[in-house]
């Protein structure tokens, strides 16, 4: 496991520049405000690494284009252009008295206020940028977030009694599918992603008899999710005790009982029934927070998606127009996955060996891989680089994979000696 993480980091290096998105200077603007810097200066700082990444990329690019590859580098042409065009935009804000909060002002104060609210990721990024700069510490911070996202992928799967060859299956699976390259980015996706799991690891340790460490594990990771990104907290709370619900619908049935809530909760059983207490009180009090501390609602994150950041009046109807973008979105997005179907056969192939292997923790695996779907729904942009909002999604083939291959190899296992047929069957059968 740490030999994988460690490879796994020194291959980052070849990319140590260049991975930012326009998101990342409103996370690195906060961070550099949380350790005291002025507008200004923070400003300067944030816009230095921005464009150093953009005249980086445009080099790289330069060098292998089959008619500019020997013209003279653009790296000081890029940074110069892009200095103009960001300082532009920000001094004038700061001109005007844009300087509430920590962010500096890259954007219209309405749609800042979204990043005021999510200050988890700029407060890991203090001591990162702090002892390393800014180049090094962004690229720091990815390494470790991805590396724990991966450790917790192998600990979940060894928590569900997988082998340990299984479980770092799932490690690299994290690694070198899409949420590895998300999670190295500097945005929050990474701690979104690894806090995901360590909610997972949290539900398997409770279905493994710990119920108190995992209601403790899963109540944390949501108490984190919260001040990273709130709404992930509300859609992964949601989705855990929907799916305790179903698993209890599900054993009612078997026992010829009527699927009721009582009868529900009944079969829940001791593991099941905490991780939903706790994944409810949760969603209550991601509600009543954000409403105390008077983060943006749903709707002022409508006007934003319709507005073009707020850059437009805002929409008399956004309710209607957004339903109308919905399903153009969602119609568009099939006809491209169908055209590059490799997302949505790995997902099928995940669903598949969790819910075959361990079903009553493949249902949760299959909720929280859903609030992936949840993310990219409330925020139906195609234009979105990477399909990042939905990333989340590919935490099903990182942990169903692996426990389809582990079930493929089952077989040969015996054969070969290296497993004892009986144990092996015993173990699935208790599954």
């Amino acid at each position: 496991m740490v030999l994988v993480a460690v490879v796994f980091a020194v291959l980052q290096l070849a990319n140590v520049t260049g991975r930012d998105t326009p998101d990342t200077k409103n996370y690195l603007s906060y961070a550099l405000g949380l350790r005291g810097e002025d507008k200004r200066g923070a400003a300067a700082t944030t816009i230095d690494y921005v464009c150093a990444g953009k005249a980086s990329i445009a080099r790289r690019n330069q060098s292998v284009d089959v008619i500019r590859f020997h013209l003279p580098s653009p790296t000081r042409r890029v940074t110069e252009e892009c200095r103009r065009e960001q300082w532009r935009q920000v001094d004038g804000r700061l001109r005007a008295g844009q300087t509430a909060g920590h962010t500096v002002p890259f954007m219209p104060s309405r749609f800042m206020r979204i990043f005021e609210a999510r200050p988890g990721y700029p407060v890991l990024l203090v001591p990162f940028v702090t002892v390393l700069g800014v180049t090094w510490g962004l690229w720091a911070a990815g390494v470790l977030v991805t590396v724990v996202g991966g450790v917790f992928a192998f600990l979940v799967l060894r928590t569900v009694r997988a082998p340990a060859r299984v479980a770092l299956t799932g490690q690299v699976l994290f690694l070198v599918l899409p949420c590895g390259t998300t999670a190295m980015r500097p945005m929050t996706e990474g701690l979104l992603l690894a806090l995901t799991l360590a909610a997972l690891w949290g539900c398997a340790l409770a279905l493994e008899g710990r119920v108190r460490t995992g209601a403790a594990l899963v109540g944390g990771s949501l108490l984190l999710l919260f001040t990273v990104k709130h709404s992930q907290a509300l859609f992964l709370g949601v989705c855990l005790a929907g799916a305790c619900v179903v698993i209890g619908g599900r054993r009612a049935r078997r026992r010829g009982a009527r699927p009721v809530l009582r009868g529900v909760w009944q079969e829940l059983g001791r593991p099941l029934r905490t991780v939903a207490a706790v994944a409810g009180c949760a969603v209550l009090a991601t509600v009543l927070a954000a409403r105390v501390l008077r983060y943006p609602s749903e709707s002022e994150s409508l006007q934003d998606l319709l507005t073009g950041h707020f850059g437009r009046p805002d929409r008399s109807r956004p309710w209607r127009e957004f339903l109308h973008l919905e399903a153009n979105f969602w119609v568009e997005w099939l006809r491209r996955r169908l055209w590059d179907p490799l997302f949505l056969a790995a997902l099928a192939a995940g669903a598949w060996g969790a819910l075959r292997q361990r079903p009553a923790f493949g249902v949760l695996v299959l909720a929280a891989a859903f609030t992936g779907v949840l993310n990219q729904a409330g925020h139906p942009d195609i234009n979105i680089y990477g399909d990042r909002l939905i990333v989340l999604a590919w935490l099903l083939p990182v942990l169903g994979l692996p426990l389809l291959l582990e079930r493929a190899a089952g077989p040969r296992a015996q054969l070969s000696g290296t497993v004892p047929g009986p144990v092996r069957r015993d173990a699935s059968v208790s599954r």
